[in-house]
């Protein structure tokens, strides 16, 4: 499918949030996934990636994930300023600040004529811990978390009971685990952690462990794997037209 682009400034608790859209030309109603990127907002990888999502049939929104620490329009480097800045923005947020961004999104999307009536999520790295963090909202039916970062940790500010892994019992919808075996910002154990709290919690999921290193997704960089970002594209893909298409 053809798709084309555009954004919309959203109405936040915390300030304007600048979601970029991208949409499948069609005239057919669509599902709509919540895109979320990694620590540098949307860059070309994750554009480039939210593209390919939106040409299989779904509207893609992609927020800028730290709208209130960053002039709108931010786009972080691949850089040690670019990680360094983006890291401290993550230790700033709380975590219920996303919530909040997510009802506002939710709550956009059920306005538009475009709207098919089912919602997914999706996203790597931090933008992984967005995505789970989404599917706590009861409108979430299918979420892909691609190498989540600090589902094992409390990097992400939260106050008590509100860290994403003390929330299990609100996710109603079917999960995507994705991760890389030779990822150092996750290591075995704490692979292991969240695994087991996801079982005992009853989640409905899928895990999949693969031979790559951190961003292997992101198609720029040494880490990029072009044959598992195929493999985790398939995945994702299959999952949200089985929910949600």
């Amino acid at each position: 499918m053809l798709i084309q682009s555009e954004f919309v400034d959203l109405n936040t608790p915390t300030g304007i949030m600048r979601t970029y859209v991208h949409k499948p030309i069609t005239h057919k109603k669509t599902p709509a996934i919540l895109f979320y990127s990694e620590i540098f907002q949307q860059t070309g990888p994750i554009e480039r990636a939210a593209k390919i999502i939106a040409g299989h049939g779904f509207t893609v929104l992609v927020p800028e994930v730290f709208h209130e620490l960053n002039p709108i329009g931010t786009v972080l480097a691949y850089d040690d300023a670019g990680r360094d800045k983006g890291n401290a923005d993550k230790s700033a947020k709380d975590v219920e600040g996303y919530d909040a961004d997510n009802q506002a999104m939710i709550a956009w999307i059920k306005k538009q004529p475009w709207f098919a009536g089912s919602i997914g999520a999706m996203g790597f790295c931090i933008g992984g811990h967005l995505a789970f963090r989404a599917a706590l909202q009861p409108e979430i039916e299918a979420t892909a978390c691609f190498y989540a970062t600090d589902l094992h940790t409390h990097v992400i500010p939260n106050k008590p009971n509100q860290h994403s892994m003390d929330r299990l019992k609100d996710i109603k919808g079917e999960l995507l685990m994705i991760w890389g075996k030779q990822d150092n910002h996750i290591p075995e154990q704490g692979r292991k952690a969240v695994y087991e709290k996801m079982l005992d919690a009853k989640l409905v999921f899928t895990w999949h462990e693969f031979n790559g290193q951190h961003a292997f997704m992101r198609d720029e960089g040494e880490r990029y794997d072009p044959e598992l970002a195929l493999l985790g594209y398939d995945l994702a893909l299959k999952l949200f037209q089985r929910k949600l298409a």
